[in-house]
């Protein structure tokens, strides 16, 4: 992943001033220009948000004045596109929610959709979906049938419940399948780009509301097209780790008669920034073959001293009657930003189509600890 200096840094930073300058020659840009001299402790969305109110702060006037400006930034300057666009559609969105009129927030729809080829406007509209949801998802509707393929994959990654680096949509998280009419639109899209979206989203949506997932995709998969299985697949994906009978029984993981022997692991003590490795074999003890989503869960160490389970993607397998196959897995305690790690019993086991093995221990240790 790219840092962000290398996404809004100082050359992003005064190349929108550039862009604005030479649409709109007699604006003061003071706030924009003193913007280089602030970002370097910020993440990259404080970044955006600074931006975003620096040319707010530096442009004022009601909306139709801002969109000019950037109708003209967008006509005149070519190096006007990139992650620089960010904080322009988060100025636009804010100042029409400010303005508080349908013409500000239909125009402002209007011009996300228009710039979201030169960096999504995924970011920006939430600030619209949360101003008017019904209205922000009734032009949304109509994205869906755009010739445009960036507007239509706007259409479901901006409403996503839980999109990465972007403000919550509580209208969204509220009312269970407010959405869902974007996906049974785009679910066929013939763009892997857009489906690619509507399976995060869906993958988002099973987080709190599993069953309603489960039968949007068995509708999509009563009339599936090449592409459909592999969207469900992948928009399940998270359900399927979380061992969900109607998740795992519409990709036809079906209960199976398994005998499970491990796993095994090649150690029993693993320090910081090691590794452990573990085998194990999986036999279908049934008569009739059987379709295996094979993962397995590293039951960490917490603060207070209990565990917690992260599942992770083995193998999926068919097994005839009497078959065995064998698994291993080498899984790493490197540092990583997104977990902390804890001295003492950890343990490891399989999940065989939402069944879980017993739980192999070992104890994860700091070398630094006396």
């Amino acid at each position: 992943m790219p840092s962000a200096d290398e996404l809004i840094g100082r050359h992003a930073v005064e190349s929108l001033i550039r862009a604005i300058q030479t649409a709109a020659p007699d604006a003061d840009l003071s706030s924009l220009r003193a913007a280089p001299g602030q970002i370097a402790p910020m993440s990259l969305r404080e970044r955006a948000d600074l931006l975003r109110d620096a040319l707010l702060a530096d442009l004022p006037g009601d909306f139709a004045a801002l969109a000019r400006i950037v109708r003209s930034a967008r006509d005149s300057a070519p190096d006007f596109t990139g992650w620089l666009i960010w904080p322009v559609t988060s100025a636009l969105a804010t100042r029409a929610v400010q303005e508080n009129s349908h013409t500000a927030f239909d125009d402002a729809m209007a011009l996300l959709a228009d710039l979201t080829g030169r960096l999504s406007s995924e970011f920006a509209i939430r600030t619209l979906l949360r101003h008017d949801l019904d209205r922000a998802l009734g032009i949304i509707s109509d994205w869906t049938a755009s010739p445009d393929v960036h507007v239509r994959r706007l259409a479901s990654e901006g409403t996503r419940p839980y999109l990465p680096w972007a403000v919550r949509v509580p209208d969204i998280l509220a009312r269970p399948g407010v959405t869902v009419p974007v996906l049974d639109a785009l679910h066929r899209d013939e763009s892997d780009y857009v489906r690619r979206s509507v399976a995060n989203h869906l993958n988002d949506l099973s987080r709190d509301h599993p069953d309603l997932v489960v039968d949007t995709a068995r509708g999509w998969l009563a009339e599936p097209d090449t592409a459909t299985e592999r969207l469900v697949r992948h928009g399940l994906r998270t359900l399927v780790k979380r061992g969900h009978p109607g998740a795992l029984d519409l990709l036809g993981f079906t209960p199976a008669a398994v005998e499970v022997d491990g796993p095994h692991l090649d150690r029993g003590t693993v320090p910081f920034g090691g590794s452990v490795r573990f085998t194990a074999s999986i036999r279908n003890t049934g008569d009739t073959q059987v379709r295996l989503a094979i993962d397995y869960v590293v039951h960490h160490r917490k603060a207070n001293g209990g565990q917690t389970g992260k599942t992770f993607k083995l193998t999926t397998r068919t097994l005839a009657p009497g078959e065995r196959i064998q698994v291993t897995r080498e899984h790493s305690f490197r540092p990583i930003t997104t977990r902390r790690y804890h001295s003492g019993t950890h343990a490891i086991s399989l999940q065989v189509n939402g069944v879980a093995s017993a739980r192999a221990d070992f104890e994860l240790v700091d070398p630094d600890t006396p």
